[in-house]
């Protein structure tokens, strides 16, 4: 096998072995299969352009064209001309299928489902770092560089798994790495040929001439201290990436932080997605049953969490500080002891198949029982999982109040207190003003907040003519805010959104809730919860009574008795809200058809859809898509400051590489070589000065540098070839070993040179002024051809131009 199929082997096996990382990810890894075998075809696309031989950068292009053909045909082929040839169809799939795995990313807890726009991000994922690692170690023969892509990929996959065997990944990922480095390094000394200066060889052993006087290898010593380097760097980078905590993102901490202590926090949530993905479920699967002794039902809902912060593009939750849960659970904020409230006891037991870091429970919870490790938001009086704590199959028991305030008592609410006030009152610059416009309009006539708060609800739930339709497409930022105000059509989603919206808009503090309608009635007098009665409804704040709800979506859930009592108002039209609907009836699906919607389809929702709602198992950590472009931008702060490295290496390798046989081919080997000497001395702070003669110039070069002995001759060798080709009448061959004396002349430059010095002319290279002189020579031969060509026409013009003018006189 030649050393360059031998260095691509090593490249494929290292881009596999740092993709393990990935297997704890998804469930199940048959995804890891099918990445082998797209790889394996990458590779060997890269060895035919290689053998061809093929431009480098022509290489790199046909094994891309070649990753893209195979997502095609495996992912997107009955959209590809002929199965295979991809067009515009092919990348509007492309667009969703990640769209929708980066939905799946933020709502399944690891192990995630296997759902293709999961399987998309992987395969393809490991395509690219495939494609970099290859280009970097085989095609332009720098395999130190190729680490970064193989970092990247490791400390992505060891920031998402929480399995506690990350070190396992790592020192697999860490040996593909050192076993690419041994890779180039073999091949690169099977060119260099013998390193001599070594030590005698013992009786009876065979030598490749790779000893040297300490016994160590010189480039298997280099080979090591980079891979030490590297290795450094991969354990200390891993460390220094935040948590990500929640859904895919998870790790076994969980949401919660770490520890039992008091500390932690949580992050935020955005539940647009998935929530449409339960309410357009096909099948309606139970999540939860319960049992209570409440009299009613039909106003139980089950809470999970609350969204209290609009930042102008969704809402989420802020990012707070969780507590062990106390026992029992504190007095609701702003309740006073005046309003009437009944405790209710509720059994909850949580399906296998439903794994949520947040707890579902009816609002507001004065105490919970549940085994696990749990901790407690206070703000929004939540429970979370702690270290990868799920609902996943739980029983347990909460105590809850049920509060029934009368509309006297909201109507005469005093202020909220300011901080209170100040934090959930804000709105984004961004929102657009027919928001607080429509507030204004709709609420006109209220003589207090409780009453606006009732128009408002009013008007989304019977007197707007709005209409209530799963299948319109999420949004959650201003334009999609303005967008759903103006065609009047939604899921709860934009109803609450925009109720809560509207609210802040009129100082009224606000924020959304995300749980569970009551559900259905059983026969055995139990409650069952599915995935169908996923929903969001916006909590306004009342002093006195706290947070209350209130239920804008039409044709869901129930509306509150407080909301429909008489309101002191002298609109007659405040009494006029819909009838509340039982949710002790068997629930109906939300939309006018149970099946999946072809744009659902398309992205592989329904398929792919878990039995959690919201946020899946907390969602709190970044986007896949923000990651992805952290670990780009970081990849490429960590590769710019190299190009000059790379670039210089490059230069290097081609000036020294063994070219023809032929006189011509000498000549300019031979020339190559004394650049290199040259740009080498440029690269050390020794200025070429093009006027003076070779074996001047090498003097200098000797002189300047303070070159020892052994490195000067080799200057003065390389000048005397030099001399030989230019001058000779008959030049002959240099003598063997030209581009050995070139890497003799670099050392001894290297050696007397400082500590900056030498960092300096491996990392930015003076030389590399050279690229710059280059672009400007192409760039004036391009206007001067560009120019003659213009002269050329305008002159052949104005020739005709009178030629014309007399044959029209005649």
């Amino acid at each position: 096998m030649s050393g360059r199929a031998r260095l691509a082997l090593c490249a494929t096996a290292a881009t596999l072995m740092a993709s393990g990382a990935l297997l704890p990810l998804v469930d199940p890894a048959t995804w890891f299969l099918q990445a082998v075998i797209l790889l394996a075809v990458q590779s060997g696309a890269g060895a035919l352009a290689r053998r061809v031989p093929l431009a480098r950068l022509l290489t790199v292009a046909a094994q891309a064209l070649v990753s893209l053909l195979l997502l095609t045909l495996v992912f997107a082929r009955e959209q590809a001309v002929a199965g295979i040839l991809p067009g515009p169809e092919v990348f509007r799939r492309f667009g969703m299928l990640l769209e929708a795995g980066g939905d799946d990313v933020g709502r399944y807890a690891t192990p995630a489902p296997l759902s293709d726009g999961i399987r998309l991000m992987l395969v393809g994922g490991v395509l690219v770092i495939g494609l970099a690692v290859d280009a970097l170690a085989v095609t332009f023969r720098t395999a130190a560089p190729a680490g970064l892509p193989l970092l990247a990929l490791y400390s992505v996959a060891a920031g998402l798994s929480g399995d506690g065997a990350g070190w396992l990944w790592f020192l697999l990922a860490a040996a593909g790495y050192l076993l690419l480095l041994l890779a180039e390094g073999r091949d690169r000394i099977s060119a260099w040929g013998r390193v001599f200066g070594g030590a005698a060889r013992a009786p009876g052993r065979v030598s490749g001439g790779l000893e040297s006087n300490t016994g160590a290898i010189a480039p298997v010593r280099t080979g090591r201290r980079i891979g030490a380097l590297a290795l450094g760097i991969a354990l200390v980078v891993p460390l220094a990436l935040p948590a990500l905590d929640g859904g895919l993102l998870g790790g076994s901490r969980g949401p919660g932080g770490s520890g039992s202590g008091g500390g932690g926090t949580i992050s935020a949530v955005n539940p647009l997605v998935a929530l449409q993905d339960s309410l357009n479920q096909p099948e309606d699967r139970e999540v939860l049953s319960y049992r209570t002794n409440a009299e009613r039902t039909d106003e139980l809902y089950l809470r999970i969490v609350s969204l209290d912060q609009f930042d102008g593009t969704t809402w989420k939750t802020t990012v707070r500080r969780i507590e062990d849960v106390p026992s029992p659970l504190p007095v609701p904020r702003g309740l006073s002891p005046d309003v009437r409230r009944t405790e209710v006891r509720t059994t909850i037991s949580a399906a296998d198949g439903y794994a949520q870091n947040w707890l579902p429970m009816p609002f507001p919870a004065s105490q919970v029982e549940i085994d696990g490790r749990w901790r407690y938001e206070p703000v929004g009086r939540a429970l979370v999982g702690d270290r990868g704590q799920t609902t996943r199959g739980a029983e347990y028991q909460v105590r809850s109040l049920v509060v029934e305030p009368t509309a006297e008592q909201l109507a005469n609410a005093s202020s909220p207190p300011a901080d209170l006030r100040r934090e959930f009152t804000k709105v984004p610059d961004s929102l657009p003003g027919v928001v607080a416009d429509t507030a204004r309009r709709v609420t006109k006539g209220a003589s207090n907040p409780y009453e606006q708060a009732v128009k408002l609800q009013d008007y989304f739930a019977s007197d707007g003519g709005f209409t209530y339709n799963t299948q319109v497409r999420a949004g959650s930022g201003p334009a999609a805010i303005e967008k759903f105000l103006k065609q009047k059509e939604g899921f709860c989603v934009h109803f609450s959104f925009a109720m809560a919206s509207m609210a802040r808009t009129l100082g009224i503090p606000a924020r959304v809730a995300v749980g569970f309608t009551p559900g259905s009635a059983r026969a055995d007098g139990s409650m069952s919860v599915g995935l169908r009665d996923a929903h969001a409804w916006p909590e306004l704040y009342f002093e006195g009574v706290g947070w209350t709800r209130f239920e804008p979506t039409p044709s869901r859930g129930s509306v509150p008795e407080y909301t429909r009592s008489n309101v002191p108002s002298d609109d007659a039209s405040d009494l006029d809200t819909p009838e509340p609907s039982r949710a002790a009836q068997p629930s109906t699906a939300p939309s006018a058809s149970d099946s999946c919607p072809p744009d659902m389809r398309k992205q592989g929702g329904c398929e792919s859809a878990a039995p959690q709602l919201a946020a899946g198992s907390g969602g709190d950590g970044p986007p896949i898509g923000t990651i992805v472009l952290v670990a780009l931008a970081a990849l490429l702060v960590l590769t710019v400051p190299l190009l000059p490295l790379l670039w210089r290496t490059r230069v290097r390798t081609a000036r020294l590489a063994s070219g023809g046989r032929t006189p011509s081919d000498t000549a300019a080997r031979t020339l190559a070589a004394w650049r290199e000497v040259t740009d080498t001395a440029w690269d050390h702070g020794i200025e070429p000065d093009e006027s003076q003669t070779p074996r001047k110039a090498a003097a200098r070069i000797v002189r300047i540098g303070q070159l020892p002995a052994g490195p000067a001759e080799a200057v003065h060798r390389v000048a005397t070839s030099v001399e030989q080709v230019l001058y000779a009448p008959d030049p002959r061959l240099p003598a063997a070993g030209l581009s050995e004396d070139v890497r003799r002349v670099r050392q001894g430059l290297h050696a007397s040179s400082t500590r900056s010095a030498r960092l300096r002319a491996a990392l930015a290279p003076r030389s590399a002024a050279r690229v710059v002189w280059a672009v400007s020579d192409r760039w004036a031969a391009f206007s001067a051809r560009w120019s003659e060509r213009v002269a050329k026409r305008w002159t052949a013009l104005t020739r005709r131009l009178p030629r014309r003018a007399s044959q029209q006189e005649g």
